[in-house]
């Protein structure tokens, strides 16, 4: 892979691939933390708010923008797949979308869907650490793509 519009879409990708996990990361590192120190009802009013108040135009073009960034790489990576920067960005483009996105839709999403349908103390104390548990694996996963689409970067500029 070669050319510098396919360097500027890989640069994008590590960085917002980088900038969703720095999201994510707060969640699992204090934000949930946080929110297991006050009441249940309010933690749970207040977990319900920021599900809710997350879809704005801002976090929806980041997070599902980079999803589509990354299959658009994972294709592009296929026509040259026996070269080391292609498997590289076919890597870091899965990570994040099967890692990241994949993880959002298949175990965060339905989570937060029932905490909002029901929103019991049995459930806030399991969807803690069961909401907390999955977003760690979105945050690993987004860090490492943005690390191995870095990897990429740095390996067209030196070549």
């Amino acid at each position: 892979m070669s050319g510098k519009l396919l360097t500027v879409l890989v640069l994008a990708g590590a960085l917002s691939s980088a900038l969703v996990a720095g999201m994510f990361y707060a969640f699992s590192s204090f934000i949930m933390a946080a929110l297991a120190r006050v009441p249940g009802a309010e933690g749970m009013r207040a977990m319900n708010a920021i599900n809710v108040t997350v879809i704005t135009p801002s976090f929806m073009a980041l997070f599902m923008g980079t999803a589509v960034l990354g299959i658009a790489l994972a294709i592009w990576s296929l026509f040259s797949i026996a070269q080391t920067d292609s498997q590289l960005v076919l890597l870091g483009a899965l990570l994040y979308v099967l890692g990241c996105f994949g993880v959002t839709m298949v175990f965060n999403v339905p989570l937060n869907d029932q905490l909002a349908a029901a929103p019991t103390e049995a459930l806030w104390n399991s969807y803690l650490r069961t909401w907390t548990l999955w977003n760690s694996v979105r945050t690993a996963a987004a860090t490492l793509s943005s690390a191995v689409l870095v990897a990429v970067a740095l390996r067209q500029a030196a070549a």
